[in-house]
């Protein structure tokens, strides 16, 4: 466990864990039908058969209601993966989970690009709601 003091807050960061209390949330500024493009090349995790890292770039796009991600937020939760050891689909399935849980989107696309190992690339990617179709 590491500790940051941050002005008045500390930020304890966990790193054995995908920690979705580390997530935050605010109110969607915008009120339109716009959407949210998050691109994440640096996530880290173990695989649970063998104990290797895991290296991926998660891509994130969702159509907000209420409610917009925070982004150091999404940092420091992103980072709780880096010792937990789960699979590909697994992963991308609790991201999925956890962004509905917090901003009960209209709808939510998570992809996970995880670099080659052995060879073969896996690209697990999930949808929530549905997307609206362009006029």
């Amino acid at each position: 466990m590491i500790e940051f003091k941050s002005f008045n807050k500390l930020t304890e960061y966990s790193y054995d864990t995908a920690d979705y209390e580390l997530l935050d949330r605010f109110p969607n500024p915008n009120n339109s039908n716009g959407s949210v493009s998050i691109i994440s090349p640096e996530f880290t995790m173990l695989c649970p058969v063998s104990g290797q890292p895991d290296f991926a770039t998660i891509r994130v796009n969702y159509i907000p209601r209420k409610w917009c991600l925070e982004a150091k937020s999404w940092k420091l939760y992103l980072i709780s993966y880096r010792q937990y050891g789960i699979s590909y689909e697994s992963c991308v399935k609790k991201i999925m989970n956890d962004l509905v849980k917090l901003l009960d989107p209209e709808y939510l696309h998570v992809k996970a690009e995880f670099a080659p190992r052995g060879g073969i690339s896996f690209h697990p990617e999930l949808y929530y709601g549905e997307k609206p179709q362009k006029t």
